[in-house]
Order: C-alpha cells, then sequence, then structure tokens
C-alpha cells in the first residue's frame, strides 16, 4: 500500500492529496452496503413495539414509495432511524448527517428534526411538551415534517401492512449515494 510522506496535513503535497483521494474513493466503493449493514442492526427486538425498528424503517421507506415520493424522500425514510443503535436520543441528527450529502437542505432538515415532531404523538404521555414541534412552526418546512412523521413515521408500526424488502430500496440508496460530487464540493466547502 502507498503511504504519503508528511504525519501534518500542512506538510502535504498536491500529489499526495490526490493519493489521499484516489484511496479514499477505494475505500468508499462499497460505503451503501456498510450503511445498509448499519440499518440492519435495527433487526433486533427491543421490545414493546409490534415490529423491531429495521421493519419500520422499511415499511416508513415503503410507505413513502406509495405516497408517490421523490428516491430522496424514499430513502430518507429508510434511514430516518438508523442512527438508534449507537444515537438513541439524537439520532435524527446521525441520519440527517448521513444523508446531508446526497439529499436537499428541506429532507436534511426534516431527518434532522424529525424526532422533535414525532414527540407530538407521546410527548404529553410521558410528562413532556407534545407541542415542541411549533417551535418552528413559522420554519418553512415545518409542515413538511409534520407530513413525514405523520404518514411515514408514526404509523409505520403495523406487522400486518404488505412492506417492501431491503432489496427493493438498495437501488435508490445506490442512485442517491452515487451523487458523489455533491460530497465532495460540500467537502471542500466547508474547509
Amino acid at each position: 500500500m502507498k503511504y504519503v510522506d508528511w504525519i501534518r496535513m500542512e506538510d502535504g503535497t498536491p500529489e499526495e492529496f490526490g493519493l489521499i483521494m484516489e484511496l479514499e474513493a477505494k475505500a468508499n466503493a462499497d460505503l451503501v452496503d456498510r450503511v445498509l449493514d448499519h440499518l440492519k442492526l435495527l433487526d433486533v427486538d427491543w421490545g414493546g413495539y409490534r415490529i423491531n425498528r429495521y421493519q419500520h424503517s422499511l415499511q416508513s421507506a415503503t410507505r413513502a414509495y406509495n405516497d408517490g415520493a421523490d428516491d430522496e424522500m424514499i430513502v430518507a425514510a429508510l434511514l430516518h432511524d438508523i442512527g438508534d443503535i449507537i444515537s438513541p436520543y439524537n439520532h435524527g441528527e446521525l441520519a440527517a448527517a448521513i444523508l446531508k450529502p446526497y439529499v436537499s437542505e428541506r429532507v436534511h432538515w426534516i431527518i434532522a428534526n424529525h424526532c422533535i415532531f414525532q414527540g407530538y404523538y407521546y410527548n404529553h404521555y410521558l410528562g413532556g411538551d407534545r407541542l415542541a414541534r411549533d417551535r418552528f412552526k413559522e420554519h418553512p418546512w415545518y409542515d413538511d415534517c409534520v407530513y413525514f412523521c405523520h404518514h411515514y413515521d408514526q404509523n409505520a408500526f403495523d406487522p400486518d401492512y404488505d412492506t417492501k424488502p431491503l432489496e427493493f430500496f438498495e437501488p435508490y440508496v445506490h442512485r442517491l449515494f452515487e451523487g458523489k460530487k455533491k460530497h465532495l464540493e460540500l467537502n471542500l466547502a466547508a474547509d
């Protein structure tokens, strides 16, 4: 394997950074597979729900698909709870961070905030504020997030729903994540 000569980025050359980008591209060739493998970690019974989080994710994506949503929203619905395993208290932000290089600002915002909006359905039973989402009432994507939660999330716990398998959604994820140019542009703009 090739390595750069520097130990501090500030000492790197254009050729070395070209090498790094080439090697990172090879390493990330299976990114979608790694993301989907992580999604499959939700395929455990945590108890309480009639279906597990993996099935919930598939059902959310199926509901988005059946509703005629675009590819971004279908993949976002599929991955919206992917962070539950390692970040249960802010999993929406983690899912949004994974999706950010590949989706619109609107879809990113919806996924980042869906946990707050989802609380509308249960916060009041747990001593919380059911209307916590209303602090975003004037946000241009408020209604879109309400729609996402109502149509694709809170109702996606039905064991009898005709849910599509992951294999159906894999091409959607591949198409969306193949927008590598957008990812590179975001990284270059952030630096």
